[in-house]
């Protein structure tokens, strides 16, 4: 089962320290290299960069931080979970009192047992997160804080993978390696695209060129685009993935024109999974690389098919995104509509009849007859080629046949594939 063969891997991951730069991001991208992906490739992007209207930032890695109580007991540890410091982090070694420390901690009153996830990338601070019980258990007296973290020049982290196929047309996907300890929001795009990834290294004859990203949300994208936009050119369908580990119904975010292949293949796709899917509006809903790679000036035909989408569910962003709230079953759900959008794509064809008039399926073994006004499997495959043999005008691709009948795009291919073999119809 791969989605369990994807659980592991994300649960290898999940303690990782991982943030918009840093080791975390180097180690969490050399474990994909060595253990799944050995023709990734990895680049880095020094400090002070400018990329587009960015600068990359300074690299950001903690080693340590803890919050003691007058007792020297540890209230809070960074190394019991990466969420309790608040992202990029300075260098802190002081002792202060309880009014002055609450000035620098994070909960979530209305979810009282989840620590927030909280980040300052360009702005110097510091702080800690908890959960609101541990915060309103705080007594008036003195702690020691110690943030051990190094804020300085170093580089930002990416990585991409591309298979060549026998057209430079590209299907791109892209996922995010930044958060820290968080399941669905975070390591399920990565699990599922590595194995997307595996299984299309291992598929012969592709038909496009597939690159795979590996980015920090936001900068990363921004980065990319920036080193790679001739390259984005030849980009024909692309999706992002992120939040596709939970068992929930699936969520649909369009790209920004929302009329593209992409669009059109996702759409299909989800509506044949028996899923009260919800589709959101980009404009009003947008919230990850979506942002970047469908701006006006890049415009790539960017779709995201989630599970909860991002910003949707209570556990998002907080310590409740944990390997409970993913599973094998989601993970694998996931990982099965973008491949079978995938195979749809690649087989994605306009097609045109050979013949005039009804093909003569008898003396191709067809029983077309009723008898009797009794229909048989014989008789019911015989009129689904003949409705589409109706279709195939030169004007249709699968999509458009399959959604005309109502059937699945994805089984509808091997039907399309025989009546190509037998000559019937032709790629227009």
């Amino acid at each position: 089962m791969v989605g369990k063969s994807i659980y592991n891997f994300i649960n290898d991951l999940f303690q990782i320290p991982r943030s918009i730069t840093g080791d975390g991001v180097r180690e969490t991208l050399g474990s994909i290299k060595q253990n799944y992906l050995p023709s990734l490739n990895i680049h880095e992007i020094p400090t002070g960069e400018t990329i587009e209207d960015w600068t990359v930032p300074k690299e950001w890695n903690i080693k340590d931080a803890y919050i003691k109580n007058s007792n020297g007991k540890n209230i809070i540890s960074f190394k019991d979970n990466n969420l309790h410091i608040v992202g990029y982090s300075k260098p802190v070694n002081i002792k202060l009192g309880l009014e002055k420390l609450k000035e620098h901690l994070y909960s979530l009153p209305a979810q009282p047992d989840a620590i927030p996830y909280v980040t300052s990338y360009y702005k110097e601070t510091w702080g800690f997160c908890m959960n609101h019980k541990q915060y309103e258990s705080l007594k008036d007296e003195e702690y020691e804080v110690k943030i051990d973290s190094q804020l300085e020049d170093g580089s930002l982290t990416y990585a991409d993978l591309i298979i060549n196929g026998k057209e430079k047309r590209e299907i791109f996907l892209s996922t995010y390696i930044c958060h820290p300890a968080m399941a669905n929001n975070e390591l399920s795009g990565p699990g599922v695209s590595t194995y997307l990834a595996k299984w299309l290294s291992e598929r012969p004859n592709n038909r496009f060129t597939y690159r795979f990203c590996f980015v920090p949300e936001t900068i990363g994208s921004i980065a990319y685009i920036s080193k790679h936009k001739n390259e984005l050119d030849n980009v024909y369908a692309a999706f992002n993935l992120t939040c596709v580990g939970d068992d929930k119904d699936y969520s649909f975010l369009p790209s920004r024109r929302g009329n593209t292949i992409a669009d059109k293949v996702a759409r299909h796709c989800i509506k044949y999974q028996k899923s009260n899917y919800k589709e959101y509006n980009y404009l009003k809903d947008r919230g990850s690389d979506e942002r970047q790679y469908c701006s006006p000036k890049v415009d790539l035909p960017m779709v995201s098919i989630m599970k909860s989408k991002y910003g949707e569910y209570s556990e998002y962003h907080t310590s409740l995104d944990d390997m409970d709230f993913i599973s094998a079953v989601g993970l694998e759900d996931s990982y099965k509509i973008h491949t079978e959008c995938i195979e749809i794509l690649e087989n994605n064809y306009f097609y045109k009849s050979k013949v005039r008039g009804e093909p003569f399926l008898s003396k191709r073994g067809k029983n077309y007859m009723i008898v009797g006004g009794i229909e048989n499997d014989e008789s019911r495959s015989a009129q689904l080629i003949l409705d589409i043999m109706s279709c195939c005008d030169g004007n249709m691709d699968i999509i458009d046949i399959s959604e005309a009948l109502d059937i699945y795009a994805f089984d509808l291919i091997p039907i399309i594939q025989s009546l190509e073999s037998d000559q019937l119809i032709e790629k227009n």
